[in-house]
């Protein structure tokens, strides 16, 4: 599918006017050893607490009272919808389901740092950036059920369609952001990618040519410390965010799990990449609490407390604290916010069942211009087998 460029709705300033496999054997995630937490850019403590950041404060220093209730609700209700979304795969509505479960902060933080005009490539993990955007959460489902290739049309919210073969998005965004700056549009680019990604080729590829054209592009790393039962030890030998250097760009390291600094962060990524200054690399550092997907089992590769350990630092929990302890927020607010999370739940579900069953023969169809042989062998046998179920059902 092309996605026409949205790049010519505003002029852009020039470029020059200012610059694994899973495994039984269980290991524990660590942070590569160079570096320090004192390279973590963090406005809000795990305990809830602001912390000054004289870098990143004028970000979210306007910042009102509605919009981090607004914050805290997308946090809410994206994990509401997630939740939602592994139950149906586990009832079989779904035949499989990335869950996003602890990374909220990092996909709505830099979800609402973008500008209307802005795109989104995303994963297939992205559903809090895809509600920043305006996606319907029932048009995530279809793909995920079998019966459409994406559910939403890219063009109408500037969110692309997901994408599963990983790390090719971000050779995606970085031409799309080539043709950006061509078009000479005031508007940026976000790639979303993982810590298992980042092992890719294809990024890479992305960010050398986006560092060679100075593309506007910002490439948001969702570092959730596994890539499916590979640990980021085994990835990496420095923090991901440095190796932003080596291509020419800056990279920074955020508190994944705290909205404020994520907004904050990714909002002057976004910034210099409109400002013609080139991309930027963002490692959210995070922490994946559920399976990879729902097809795995965590617990055959990672120890309990780790997860325990990272529960303490939940973003959803640290702004909740932050918005009491600052009485801009009170019992009221998250009594209709629950409300209206098991509203949303009930509308997912409804609306999933109510979806056609997908089509078990289309997966040998347009395979071939002609038709061929094996094919037809393959679809034959495989009605057959569908045709047992049948049998059984009927007692036969």
């Amino acid at each position: 599918m092309t996605v026409e460029s949205t790049a010519a709705r505003k002029p852009r300033r020039s470029a020059g006017s200012k610059a694994g496999t899973t495994g039984s054997k269980r290991t524990t995630s660590t942070t590569p050893k160079k570096g320090s937490d004192t390279d973590l850019v963090q406005l809000l403590t795990p305990e809830g607490e602001r912390v000054a950041n004289p870098e990143y404060d004028r970000y979210v220093e306007g910042i009102t009272p509605e919009q981090l209730r607004g914050l805290y609700r997308d946090m809410v209700l994206t994990r509401r919808f997630d939740a939602e979304a592994t139950s149906l795969q586990r009832q079989g509505e779904l035949g499989l389901w990335a869950s996003l479960l602890g990374q909220e902060a990092a996909q709505i933080g830099s979800g609402r740092a973008l500008n209307d005009e802005d795109y989104v490539f995303p994963t297939y993990r992205e559903h809090g950036v895809a509600w920043c955007r305006g996606v319907d959460p029932t048009n995530l489902l279809g793909m995920f059920r079998g019966v459409n290739n994406g559910g939403w049309d890219p063009n109408g919210n500037n969110f692309h369609l997901y994408t599963i073969v990983i790390g090719s998005q971000t050779l995606h965004a970085t031409g799309y952001a080539m043709g950006v700056a061509k078009d000479g549009a005031d508007s940026a680019v976000i790639a979303y990618f993982g810590d298992g990604a980042s092992s890719q080729g294809d990024v890479a590829e992305s960010f050398t040519f986006a560092a060679v054209y100075n593309a506007p592009v910002v490439f948001f790393c969702q570092n959730n410390q596994w890539a499916i039962s590979e640990p980021t030890e085994k990835q990496t030998r420095v923090p991901l965010y440095q190796r932003a250097q080596g291509f020419g760009f800056p990279g920074v390291r955020v508190d994944g799990n705290d909205v404020l600094a994520c907004l904050a962060v990714t909002k002057w990524a976004l910034e210099r990449a409109r400002n013609g200054e080139g991309p930027t690399l963002v490692e959210a550092f995070t922490y994946r609490m559920g399976a990879h997907t729902t097809s795995d089992d965590p617990t055959r590769y990672r120890h309990d407390d780790e997860r325990v350990a990272w529960e303490a630092k939940d973003p959803i929990a640290r702004l909740r604290a932050y918005l009491l302890a600052t009485d801009h927020a009170d019992e009221g607010f998250f009594a209709e916010l629950e409300a209206e999370s098991e509203a949303l739940g009930r509308r997912v579900r409804e609306a999933v069942r109510a979806m056609p069953d997908p089509d078990h023969f289309a997966i040998f169809e347009n395979v071939y211009a002609d038709g061929h042989g094996l094919v037809d062998e393959e679809r034959a046998g495989f009605a057959a087998y569908q045709a047992s179920f049948a049998d059984v059902e009927g007692g036969n």
